[in-house]
């Protein structure tokens, strides 16, 4: 493997000078060196991520490529989402007293800073987030533990909850992306008092899911009484859905700073259908101002919610075609060096279901996870097939490789190197089909918990650290719990 690294990276730097392609960058074996472990100070309000975790420990014992995590089901749930009420107490509390002046704070109480590991060392960070409704708040907690970390993305891309999510990430400074998003998760769960009947069989459980239904979800959607006259009943092509999402534009405009979104820190992407066309499009900060409507039009899932017309056309929620946006990372130019954090909420593996409530739950699992593995995996073939073709273009004679022709053919290779790393929601203790209209303050909880407690693993295992071979370009690091059989 040294003499393979040694030579591929004398031809890349020698075929780089000679074609000079914006995607050709000289890859290096080690893609950075692993900081050695330091104490942290925890900061007021929030665990220690470098402290000991209720969930268990990495494995040492892996197959390459695949990390399998250790501690999952309903007692290191119900620990997460204490721990997490006990962060929800404190940060109350010191919210308090961030009221107060500066100064009055620091003559009170000398805030611990914890030194912070810091950036990965593997090109661009961009996160993708799948949609998925009240699944979403899983994907606010992998952005906490990142932003505990100091890893801020440097681009977002999102559909549906997803988008949501990402706007309120691109829509703030650093310092105000975590509040913003527990405000936003905050305002739209349903009342705790919900929680109180959980435990009751059938009925209990499915009292908030009800409750979205009848109610909608405070915030985010409320019912549109016309849609309920009859299915025949003539409505306006954006208010033909069963639920109105103007609460949820009042809420994005007044937690996004949408003009901060403008300045591509991070870039954010939201995927989104076209109604007429039946096509996927992008909305990209990149190529264009986005706004609250962009936002919506990702979401504007039917036929529950209206479509949202943008310039003319009409956009429904961009799950309905790929709801894992991540070939809009594999596809932008020019390619980038990548650490992608892929963060799945649909589980696209699972036993078989014996009734037909679990077909029902599966159903919907395999409809939305989107195909993602597959779409990976293709991305996988049509990378290496890009590394081949600056391999084969390196070998041509000097005077060759300088016509036009081959110039022309050599631009179609690529020698970046992409790490994906996916982070896949945990199941909860006996969800179901509805885990998706799920807004009760427990599941959001217990969601939001799972998904800071899984990227916190992530970066301590650092799988994108590892030895690779630089020839093959696209490493796919699947990061899963022990129950859950590795591919």
């Amino acid at each position: 493997m040294a003499q393979i690294s040694a030579s591929a990276s004398a031809r890349v730097a020698d075929f780089a000078a000679d074609v000079g392609t914006a995607n050709l960058v000289a890859p290096s074996r080690k893609l950075g060196a692993r900081n050695p472990d330091i104490d942290r100070a925890p900061r007021r309000g929030r665990p220690d991520p470098g402290g000991a975790s209720n969930s268990g420990a990495l494995s040492n014992a892996e197959a390459p490529g695949i990390s399998l995590w250790t501690g999952d089901g309903p007692d290191y749930m119900k620990a997460r989402v204490a721990a997490l009420d006990l962060r929800t107490k404190e940060d109350d509390m010191n919210r308090a007293e961030t009221d107060r002046p500066e100064a009055a704070i620091a003559d009170d109480i000398p805030v611990p800073q914890r030194p912070r590991k810091g950036r990965p060392n593997a090109g661009q960070i961009v996160l993708v987030f799948q949609g998925g409704g009240a699944l979403g708040a899983y994907q606010a907690g992998v952005y906490e533990a990142l932003h505990e970390a100091g890893v801020e993305p440097d681009w977002v891309i999102g559909t549906s909850i997803g988008a949501i999510n990402a706007s309120l990430i691109a829509g703030n400074v650093p310092e105000r992306r975590v509040a913003r998003l527990e405000e936003f998760w905050r305002r739209v769960s349903q009342d705790s008092v919900f929680d109180l009947f959980s435990n009751l069989p059938w009925f209990g459980r499915s009292l908030p899911n009800w409750a979205t239904l009848t109610s909608g979800v405070p915030g985010f959607f409320e019912p549109n009484l016309l849609a309920f006259l009859g299915l025949h009943t003539r409505l306006a092509p954006e208010a033909a859905g069963y639920y109105s999402t103007k609460p949820l534009g009042a809420t994005l405009s007044e937690l996004v700073d949408f003009s901060r979104i403008e300045r591509c820190a991070p870039r954010l992407t939201v995927g989104a259908a076209n109604l007429r066309t039946g096509e996927m499009r992008y909305f990209d900060s990149r190529d264009m101002a986005l706004t609250v409507r962009h936002v919506m039009a990702s979401g504007a899932l039917p036929p529950a919610f209206p479509a949202i017309r943008i310039d003319g056309d009409l956009y429904w929620d961009g799950g309905i075609l790929s709801n894992t946006p991540v070939e809009a990372v594999f596809d932008d130019m020019p390619r980038r060096n990548s650490l992608v954090l892929a963060v799945h909420m649909w589980r696209p593996e699972s036993n078989e279901p014996e009734n037909i409530w679990q077909v029902m739950n599966r159903q919907k699992d395999v409809q939305y996870s989107s195909r993602a593995l597959s779409h990976i995996r293709r991305q996988k073939q049509i990378h290496r097939l890009r590394h081949i073709i600056a391999e084969l273009a390196m070998k041509l004679p000097q005077a060759e490789r300088e016509s036009a022709i081959a110039r022309e053919m050599a631009a179609h290779g690529c020698l970046t190197q992409m790490h994906v790393v996916q982070l896949l929601a945990p199941r909860l203790d006996n969800e179901d089909h509805t885990k998706d209209i799920d807004f009760s303050s427990a599941g959001i909880k217990a969601r939001w918990a799972a998904g800071y407690d899984d990227a916190k693993r992530a970066l301590e295992e650092a799988p994108w650290e590892r030895e690779v071979d630089p020839l093959e370009g696209f490493h796919w690091h699947e990061l899963r719990r022990m129950s859950m059989e590795a591919l």
